[in-house]
């Protein structure tokens, strides 16, 4: 009886590794699983050749100490090298395990890197005892992304880095950070210092909460700290229309609005606020290496009630034969495209760019509108490059579960499987442009996010659907699979303090609070 006992404890062992081979995620596009296994010790040799491999493969030592099972000598090394002369593909990877050694490669560095990464994903899960295996895997797609805004309510750049740091496990590579819109300016400018005396003060639910903003030195150490990572940091700087903290700290500017929409346009007719653009620009682009300036560019319509009235602005459209205020939008928007690409980068704006006449060499769209399918595959007909980020099912501030009463809902809402299964539902509009599609990204809105509780809770475990529906190939997807492996990576949130919300216990993570103004928004 005791034998038996035994033999089952060891039956129980040697399952382990394999339990945390199938448990990477996202799933690799192939993984083929071989006998024995590698012990991750105390004393484990990492070894790079020179370089980027060195500092990356100290960096693994490191990490994978704190992960060692025992403190007993490990079989092997654990070795890094970078061919840029394979036909690896960009950012792929290899990573081979065997009883003795480990092997990582790659043909770049962001490649070697989501290998490092993937290795310890593995580690963490086997407890540091890996499974013999060899993966080779690469992206679906480019562009594997995650937005958040903190204009509408701020979180600071601790949490920004933690966020980075599992973006990065998750091999997702852009952080596209909405700075600025209608409730605070985020960033520093030096040449217009109300931006953040004035504009910065307030958020989503609280008008006179105090300023709030990354200075530029903040905006560099987070950039360096992304970089590290490779992932590209994309800043939205909001325009014609979500300019009201601009305009209200720059009066002289504003294209007016009412109501609540007061200053919510710049002024479109003014050659100043065409200046003030590209000298804002000009210190964004300074700390901003990416390729990228997001300009929003998205319902202009709330708020330029005054363009129909003020007869300068009239005037400017008779002139311009802009034969209305959309065509005036649309002249904005133009100018907007030309001051970026004067700064040497590429705009990205929301779908209503398309109509707008920008050349697609000049612009990169994101389609956000899910029920308007229609600019999608505009878009694609136009020769532009599109980013997927429709509200259902890749916004963050839709619910999640049948039973949250905070938040979006659109004929439904947003769970994990919708996430997971996605872009499968749509696939067959971007049929012969898929040169043309750069990826996917989960955009977080925080109108009800004001604390990093609720922030946490509206970003995981969806993101992590995100990563795989961003990353695996569609052959190598299956969500029941998924769903299997979801808890190893949750285990891994516990060890940072996430609040993420649970699929397997709805009821172990209630709802958290969010601001108490407006507290269910539906179809907007």
């Amino acid at each position: 009886m005791k034998k038996q006992i035994s033999l089952g404890v060891l039956f129980l062992l040697c399952l382990l590794p394999l339990c945390a081979q199938q448990s990477l995620l996202p799933t690799p596009a192939s993984m083929r699983l071989a006998k024995g296994t590698f012990v991750i010790g105390k004393d484990i040799r990492v070894q790079g050749s020179n370089g980027y491999t060195a500092q990356l493969g100290a960096q693994l030592q490191a990490e994978l100490r704190t992960l060692a099972s025992s403190a007993s000598s490990s079989p092997g090394s654990i070795r890094l090298s970078i061919d840029k002369e394979s036909a690896m593909p960009k950012e792929g990877y290899s990573l081979i395990i065997t009883p003795t050694d480990v092997l990582l490669q790659a043909s770049d560095e962001a490649g070697l890197f989501y290998a490092k990464e993937a290795l310890l994903q593995l580690a963490r899960s086997g407890k540091g005892v890996l499974g013999a295996c060899r993966i080779e895997d690469s992206p679906r797609y480019e562009w594997r992304g995650f937005m958040l805004d903190e204009s509408r309510h701020f979180f600071g750049k601790e949490k920004v880095k933690q966020y980075l740091d599992i973006m990065a496990s998750l091999r997702l590579n852009v952080f596209h950070w909405h700075l600025t819109d209608e409730p605070g300016w985020r960033i520093e400018i030096k040449r217009y210092p109300k931006l953040t005396s004035e504009g910065s003060v307030g958020n989503w639910h609280d008008p006179k909460a105090p300023a709030a903003f990354y200075t530029q030195e903040d905006i560099k150490e987070i950039v360096a700290y992304a970089a590290q990572r490779h992932i590209m940091v994309i800043p939205e700087f909001d325009m014609p229309g979500h300019a009201t903290a601009v305009c209200r700290s720059y009066p002289e500017i504003s294209g007016g609005g009412e109501g609540k929409w007061e200053h919510f346009t710049f002024h479109p007719c003014k050659e100043e606020t065409y200046q003030f653009i590209s000298n804002v620009l000009d210190e964004i682009v300074s700390l901003f290496p990416a390729p990228y300036i997001h300009i929003g560019g998205d319902e202009v319509h709330y708020g330029n009630q005054s363009w129909f009235t003020d007869p300068d602005i009239q005037q400017f459209i008779r002139d311009k034969k802009l034969q209305n205020e959309t065509g005036l939008e649309h002249y904005f928007i133009r100018r907007a495209a030309d001051i970026v690409a004067s700064k040497g980068k590429t705009m990205i704006g929301w779908d209503e760019v398309v109509d707008a006449g920008v050349s697609p060499q000049k612009a990169v769209i994101m389609w956000w509108r899910h029920d308007r399918k229609h600019q999608l595959v505009k878009a694609l007909e136009n020769g532009f490059r599109v980013i997927m980020t429709p509200r259902r099912p890749l916004y963050a501030d839709f619910v999640q579960y049948a039973t949250h009463k905070v938040g979006r809902t659109w004929n439904g809402y947003n769970p994990i499987e919708d996430i997971y299964r996605f872009p499968a539902p749509i696939i067959h509009l971007t049929k012969d442009y898929e040169n043309q599609v750069m990826g996917m990204q989960f955009s977080l809105w925080t109108e009800r996010v004001a604390d990093i509780k609720r922030l946490d809770f509206m970003t995981f475990p969806r993101l992590i659907a995100v990563a795989e529906a961003a990353w695996t190939p569609e052959k190598a997807k299956e969500c029941s699979s998924f769903m299997r492996k979801l808890p190893s990576f949750l285990e891994y949130l516990d060890t940072l303090g996430i609040y993420y919300f649970n699929p397997f216990d709805p009821a172990s993570t209630p709802e958290p609070d969010a601001p108490a103004k407006e507290d269910v928004l539906q179809n907007g």
